[in-house]
């Protein structure tokens, strides 16, 4: 029997397309091995095989440990890996992401390289966080004050439902416990919120300091996914912590958004979220076959006129190429 070494990689016509697998499989606090093209986590309870090639990501949260020869058959299946905080709230680091196309990261750098493409993404994301308004033809400053408007609106509406005091936002960066209990349940809230958006960022192969919004900053597109869930799902989940008690309020509103996380089945969204805001009706990047993660593995030359050749063959007699 051939061992992992001598096997060969599979090509991406013979593995599963990644709508076909499973999208994320979380796994804590056991040993994940390789037992010939599966994978295996063992623990206190025993050992549970999953198949390596039905995996979207394989997210490695507190407590695991992984072999050498189980990356290298997660690598060969065109898996995702990521090391994150506990049910995926933090993000830690990644392997490779899911993308054999470089459509979505080309299609980012594209809208981003423009100002005008810039505007309409930044406008598309305000416009899907504030569905009851139209922000077409806002600009930056109108967008900005809009947002803060949105949000006042949005933390005095949470206080009065929920009963807790509110006095504005406030916080220290690095230092946690300078805010109050609710202060300090935002904070947590907002971290969570940006370990998912850079875990399904990341995945995707996107760039997250390419932002639209937020700008000059390594995670400038992960905070501008992050905002887009920031009034229906972070803010009222930290203020609902914070009514219950004040005690233990960073690691509470972990465990709650996890759980919010879970039930509107965030993550999915969050995928098909930032394939809408690259994907735009003007900036196409190819078809759906084309684009889906893990299918193609097609490498073109850039031509001019902004048209692509097929790579791997040499053009100089067919072009006529001279020095």
């Amino acid at each position: 029997m051939a061992g992992p070494a001598q096997r060969g990689s599979s090509t991406p016509y013979q593995l599963p397309r990644i709508a076909d697998r499973v999208s994320f499989v979380y796994l804590e606090r056991c040993t994940v091995h390789r037992d010939a093209n599966a994978i295996t986590a063992q623990d206190a309870d025993g050992i549970t095989h999953i198949p390596s090639a039905t995996i979207g990501t394989l997210l490695l949260g507190p407590g695991t440990r992984i072999t050498h020869q189980a990356m290298a058959v997660l690598g060969d299946c065109g898996a995702n890996v990521a090391w994150v905080g506990e049910h995926g709230a933090r993000f830690y680091a990644a392997a490779r992401s899911l993308n054999r196309s470089s459509a979505l990261v080309e299609a980012q750098a594209t809208l981003w390289a423009n100002r005008r493409t810039r505007l309409d993404i930044a406008r598309a994301m305000y416009r899907m966080r504030f569905p009851d308004e139209d922000p077409s033809g806002f600009m930056r400053q109108q967008l900005l004050g809009m947002e803060g408007r949105r949000l006042k609106d949005c933390y005095r509406q949470q206080s009065q439902r929920t009963g807790v005091p509110w006095h504005g936002r406030q916080y220290t960066p690095g230092n946690f416990n300078a805010g109050d209990a609710i202060n300090q349940a935002i904070t947590a809230a907002a971290q969570c919120m940006y370990g998912v958006a850079h875990t399904i960022i990341t995945a995707l192969g996107c760039s997250p300091g390419l932002g639209f919004i937020h700008s000059g900053h390594e995670l400038s597109f992960v905070m501008d996914i992050a905002d887009l869930y920031k009034t229906e799902i972070g803010i009222p989940v930290a203020f609902d912590t914070a009514a219950e008690d004040s005690t233990d309020i960073g690691p509470r509103t972990r465990r709650a958004l996890r759980e919010q996380i879970r039930t509107t089945r965030l993550l999915e969204r969050c995928v098909d979220d930032v394939k809408a805001l690259l994907t735009t009706p003007n900036n196409e990047p190819g078809s759906s076959d084309a684009t889906d993660t893990g299918f193609f593995d097609q490498v073109q030359l850039q031509s001019d006129r902004e048209t692509e050749v097929e790579g791997g063959r040499n053009y100089a007699d067919e072009l006529g190429t001279t020095w």
